[in-house]
């Protein structure tokens, strides 16, 4: 009986607001992109509570809504547990101090950080080594101390960054790491200590805990064994790649440009908020089960309810550093690695993770930084 008030409750704003679409307000793109990803959430403004049992549905056919009913749930099709949950990792890094290297005849890079205990990009860095990272005999190198662990076949960033309780994005930027953002078996990579030193706090080891979009881009695939080619792409949603298979972008962004993934009422836009809060996308206002269409060809990269606040999610890499982000959908329509195109049905909009009414979060991010959609989107 509570859940049918509610849905009564509800009702009533949402037909005030099916009766403003299709009208969609695009204003010109304005501000700055920020920094840093999307972290910090605003609070959830609906009463709903949460339910221990709220996850995603597996069945393979999703579940046929009532329109404008809310299930509180993401249906989505079968498909393996992310990589950073199917890979744990242990955390058996190796600490080692500052230290000189006095180079032997025959000594390559690789030789050094080997017998050293670092990684070999860090070795470069300190030395000031250029690819190919020519040494020679009687060279003394500085090797950096540290922490570091040794990357095994198929652990992705994520699932190291919680194994030790820091976060990726420090952990990046610590190793100097660029795009594809792909690990390889054997690496080495340097983990910081908590600021100010030392292991870090309980709050500093929850806060690694929480997953953003950055951290899906830059360490969410698996690490490549080096007789290891990235998996190619796939066609149809009923094939399903392993979780240990890493999915790569496509060279460039297809000609065409971007188009908008779905058609209603611009109700928030790119940046700071009247309270405050920063939205690294805009939300575009629509009936639930709207189709969800991919702004550009691509591959995607990611599908899931993983992040509390954007609940149904799927994430496409376009090229040319190019990615588009779509949240609060119902239902999701395609696996992890399929090939899209522009304009097809991705998934069904929906009011999941924070939305405050059937909403699309939608986001453009160049590299590591979002964009304003509106400046990359057909005015008319």
């Amino acid at each position: 009986m509570r859940r049918a008030s509610l849905f009564a409750v509800a009702t009533v704003p949402l037909l005030g607001l099916v009766a403003c679409i299709p009208q969609v307000e695009r204003p010109a793109g304005y501000g700055t992109a920020p920094a840093q990803p999307y972290r910090d959430p605003p609070p959830r403004r609906d009463d709903r509570p949460r339910r221990d049992n709220d996850r995603p549905r597996r069945d393979d056919t999703p579940p046929q809504d009532i329109p404008g009913r809310d299930t509180g749930e993401v249906a989505a099709l079968p498909a393996p547990r992310p990589a950073w949950e199917a890979r744990p990792v242990s955390a058996d890094a190796k600490t080692i101090p500052d230290s000189t290297y006095l180079v032997r005849p025959g000594d390559t890079l690789a030789r050094v950080a080997d017998r050293s205990g670092a990684s070999m990009e860090a070795i470069a860095r300190a030395n000031d080594l250029e690819s190919p990272h020519t040494i020679r005999a009687g060279q003394r190198l500085t090797i950096p101390g540290g922490r570091y662990h040794q990357v095994r076949r198929g652990e992705t960033g994520i699932a190291i960054a919680r194994a030790y309780g820091v976060e990726w994005s420090r952990i990046v930027a610590a190793n100097a790491l660029v795009e594809p953002y792909v690990l390889r078996a054997d690496q080495r990579i340097q983990i910081p200590d908590a600021p100010g030193g030392g292991r870090p706090s309980a709050s500093e080891r929850a806060q690694a805990f929480k997953l953003d979009i950055d951290d899906i881009l830059t360490g969410g695939e698996p690490a490549l064994a080096s007789n290891q080619a990235p998996a190619r792409p796939i066609a149809t949603p009923r094939r399903v790649l392993p979780s240990n298979a890493v999915v790569t972008a496509p060279a460039r962004l297809a000609s065409g440009g971007f188009l908008w993934p779905v058609d209603g009422k611009l109700v928030k836009r790119f940046g700071p908020g009247a309270s405050g809060e920063r939205n690294d996308g805009i939300k575009i206002a629509v009936p639930m089960s709207t189709p969800i269409h991919a702004a550009a060809d691509g591959v995607v990269a990611y599908v899931g309810d993983g992040i509390a606040a954007l609940g149904g999610l799927v994430i496409i890499k376009h090229g040319g550093g190019w990615t588009s982000v779509y949240g609060h959908a119902s239902k999701l329509l395609v696996q992890r690695g399929q090939s899209v195109k522009r304009g097809q049905t991705i998934a069904l909009s929906g009011d999941t993770g924070f939305a405050d009414r059937p909403e699309l979060h939608f986001e453009l991010r160049k590299g590591r930084t979002p964009v304003d959609p509106t400046s990359q989107l057909p005015r008319s």
